[in-house]
């Protein structure tokens, strides 16, 4: 069989198949081939995997207690350059160098320090 006689068996098969579904699974096959690649990246540039069972697992331990504490840290967290106090689970949070983080274990200690809480941390 020759490269020529191989082509036309393919496109022999292409043209019984109805056009809209040749369009849904070319468009299923590059969104999953662009999912892939993007996760391929993600795990290239060192950030790992967002649906690895165990990122979801301490992903949903630190929402489901965020009022945990441990020797360290507080229940709550605000800059030291920052008016805005956070719980520590919030975007805002995590955006605050380790060095400048200020921890309060209640939010009348946060108050009473001059922080006031932040309107976009849900769960305050």
């Amino acid at each position: 069989m020759t490269i020529a006689e191989t082509i036309g068996q393919g496109k022999g098969i292409l043209a019984r198949i109805p056009r809209d579904v040749r369009v849904v699974g070319l468009l299923m096959l590059s969104s999953s081939a662009s999912f892939g690649l993007g996760i391929l990246t993600a795990r290239d540039m060192g950030q790992g995997s967002a649906l690895s069972p165990s990122s979801f697992m301490a992903n949903t331990a630190a929402v489901a207690a965020p009022t945990t504490e441990s020797a360290s840290t507080g229940t709550f967290v605000a800059s030291k350059n920052g008016t805005k106090y956070y719980l520590p689970t919030c975007a805002g949070a995590l955006k605050i160098s380790e060095e400048n983080k200020v921890w309060f274990k209640t939010a009348e200690e946060a108050n009473g320090k001059g922080y006031t809480k932040a309107a976009n941390c849900k769960g305050l």
